[in-house]
């Protein structure tokens, strides 16, 4: 169970996980060595999984977000597990979640432009065997995009 100082911790890294122990140690009122020691607990027990840089996308080109749901032509087993396999090969696919409704799968798809995103599903995504449907929205605007959690 966490307690206020470890969400609050969490909170601080969450924003900055490139601060120093003394600088957290600082902001919480503890001692470095409780620091390194809470940070270190949290990992030990996969709260804290792994630490990352977040890129702007528009930087490096990547900034048409498009929204696919697809549907398979069954359910079985072998399809549900063939086609996870094959879509997290695919380096434009940032996220894919099986999902409940009139789709099986709504994948967040990272690509240059639209005639990239018409590559990926033409040659890409298309080509994985047992894909009934697809349905695709594109981002207009990013209204809220975060990946911290509150606690």
């Amino acid at each position: 169970m966490l307690d206020t100082v470890d969400k609050e911790l969490l909170k601080l890294l969450q924003k900055d996980s490139k601060q120093t122990n003394k600088a957290l140690s600082n902001v919480l009122g503890l001692s470095v060595t409780a620091v390194y020691e809470r940070i270190r607990k949290l990992e030990k027990n996969g709260i804290i999984s792994n630490y990352v840089a977040l890129i702007d996308k528009k930087k490096v080109y990547k900034a048409f977000v498009a929204f696919c749901h697809v549907k398979l032509i069954q359910h079985s087993q072998d399809y549900v597990m063939k086609f996870e396999r094959e879509v997290r090969k695919l380096d434009e696919v940032l996220e894919c979640y099986h999902i409940s409704g009139d789709y099986d799968y709504l994948l967040k798809i990272l690509v240059e432009d639209v005639e990239a995103f018409r590559d990926f599903m033409v040659k890409k995504l298309t080509n994985i065997d047992h894909i009934g449907s697809t349905h695709s929205m594109f981002m207009i605007n990013e209204v809220k995009h975060t990946t911290a959690i509150t606690l």
